[in-house]
């Protein structure tokens, strides 16, 4: 497998370039930490956008106390920040990986403890298709199967470039 991560940044940007075209009111970005959080952060920036929001799911995911002080540790160190009222807004929550969905649904619940959006839209750079939840990517730039215990690990250097590692789950 070899998913360039920097091919499917750019497919996102067009995709995102194309709905932001259409006339249909204002579009926040909200990414999740950490690595939505990177790419909702870039787009913002490629797209001239004033802000982008940052949400952390750590107190929401249903494996919390698996999680333990994991999860407290992540929301310390990135945790919800959200530059714009969510009450009303059509909003476009990023994230790096789409696999089941767990994570898209721990986000919902932390985006409605701040207001109630109009619209939420789902985009994300890799779709394993694999869900627990009916949850579906809006925008994705690839698709890609891997086994269960095979994990997809985005990464972010020094200059901002992405790349992703495999990885076996633990």
């Amino acid at each position: 497998m070899n998913l360039n991560a920097e091919d499917l940044y750019a497919k996102l940007l067009k995709q995102l370039r194309a709905e932001i075209k259409a006339p249909q009111g204002a579009i926040y970005l909200a990414g999740l930490a950490v690595g939505g959080a990177w790419i909702a952060e870039r787009l913002a920036k490629d797209l001239g956008l004033p802000s982008f929001g940052t949400v952390n799911v750590s107190f929401h995911r249903d494996d919390y106390a698996e999680k333990g002080l994991a999860a407290i540790s992540s929301a310390g160190s990135m945790p919800t920040q959200l530059s714009f009222d969510v009450n009303g807004a059509h909003l476009v929550l990023i994230d790096d990986v789409l696999h089941t969905g767990r994570t898209v649904r721990a986000a919902l619940n932390e985006l409605f403890d701040f207001g109630r959006p109009s619209k939420v839209s789902l985009m994300v750079l890799v779709d394993r298709q694999k869900r627990d939840l009916p949850i579906t990517a809006d925008f994705a730039a690839d698709t890609v199967e891997l086994a269960d215990h095979q994990i997809l690990v985005l990464n972010k250097d020094q200059h901002g470039q992405f790349s992703f590692q495999l990885e076996k789950r633990s």
